[in-house]
C-alpha cells in the first residue's frame, strides 16, 4: 500500500531526525490535548513516539498513533458507566509509568532494529504493540459492554474489571483490535505477508498472560498493573521473536 514508507528505504540523515522531532512533538501535544496522557505521559509517549519514528520509520509511527487512537476513543466508550463503577481511567489522561509500560519494549525493539538491520525486531516490535492494544481494548470494552467477567484461573464470575477477569466481548474486540494494528503496521511494510499472523497470536497470549498476572501476583499485591503491563508487552515481542526465529 504505503510502501513508500517501508523501513529499509528510511535513511539515517539529519532531515530525518528533524522530521521525527516535530512529528513527535505534534503527537505528544495532541495526546496531551485530548486528555490521553498527562504532562509526565507526554514526555514518556514523546520519547517512545521519536524512537519507534526513527528506529522504523513513518510506518511505525503510523502503527503508533493508530494504537494511540484505538485505545483512546476504548477508553472514552462508556465513561460515565465506568466512572459509575469506579474503573474509569483518570481524567488526565495516564502517566509516563502507564505510557511506558505499553510502549518501551516496542520502542526498544526497534532501537535494536536500526543497529543491526535484522527484520526479526519489526516483528517483535509489531507483536508488542497489537499486545498493548489487544489488551486494553479487550479492558476497556469489556468494563463497558458487560457488569461480569470470568475470572481466568477458576472460571468463577466477578465484577467487570477485577484483576484477572476476563469476558467474551472484551477478548473478541481486543483480538480485532490486535488484528488492526498488524494490519496496519504490515500495510507500512514493517512485515511481509508470512509474518502477519505473528503479532496477532503474540498479542493474544500476551493478553491471557496478563489476566493470569493479574489473577495471581497483582491480586496478592506482589507486582502492580504498569508492571504486569511491561512484562506482557515483553513476552509478546518474546513470543514473536522466538516463533520467527524458528
Amino acid at each position: 500500500m504505503f510502501h513508500h514508507l517501508l523501513p529499509h528505504a528510511w535513511s539515517s540523515s539529519a532531515e530525518r531526525l528533524a522530521i521525527a522531532a516535530a512529528v513527535t512533538l505534534a503527537f505528544a501535544a495532541l495526546a496531551r490535548a485530548v486528555r490521553g496522557v498527562n504532562p509526565s505521559g507526554a514526555v514518556a509517549g514523546g520519547v517512545a513516539c521519536f524512537l519507534l519514528f526513527t528506529g522504523a520509520g513513518p510506518a511505525a509511527f503510523v502503527t503508533l498513533a493508530s494504537l494511540f487512537a484505538m485505545t483512546w476513543l476504548s477508553t472514552r466508550l462508556g465513561y460515565r458507566r465506568k466512572l459509575a463503577r469506579g474503573l474509569a481511567e483518570r481524567r488526565e489522561g495516564r502517566s509516563a509509568w502507564q505510557v511506558l509500560a505499553n510502549l518501551s519494549v516496542a520502542a526498544a525493539a526497534t532501537v535494536v532494529f536500526s543497529s543491526t538491520g535484522h527484520r526479526i525486531w519489526l516483528v517483535a516490535t509489531v507483536a508488542a504493540m497489537a499486545e498493548a492494544a489487544t489488551d486494553t481494548v479487550a479492558s476497556e470494552i469489556g468494563q463497558y459492554s458487560s457488569a461480569d467477567a470470568r475470572f481466568l484461573t477458576t472460571w468463577k464470575k466477578v465484577p467487570a474489571g477485577t484483576d484477572g477477569g476476563i469476558t467474551l466481548a472484551g477478548s473478541l474486540a481486543g483480538l480485532a483490535a490486535g488484528i488492526a494494528i498488524t494490519a496496519v503496521a504490515s500495510a507500512g511494510g514493517l512485515l511481509i505477508a508470512s509474518e502477519f499472523w505473528i503479532p496477532i497470536a503474540a498479542g493474544l497470549a500476551g493478553m491471557l498472560l496478563d489476566s493470569l498476572l493479574g489473577a495471581t501476583l497483582q491480586r496478592r499485591g506482589s507486582i502492580d498493573n504498569q508492571t504486569v503491563n511491561l512484562i506482557s508487552t515483553l513476552a509478546a515481542a518474546a513470543l514473536a521473536y522466538t516463533i520467527s526465529a524458528l
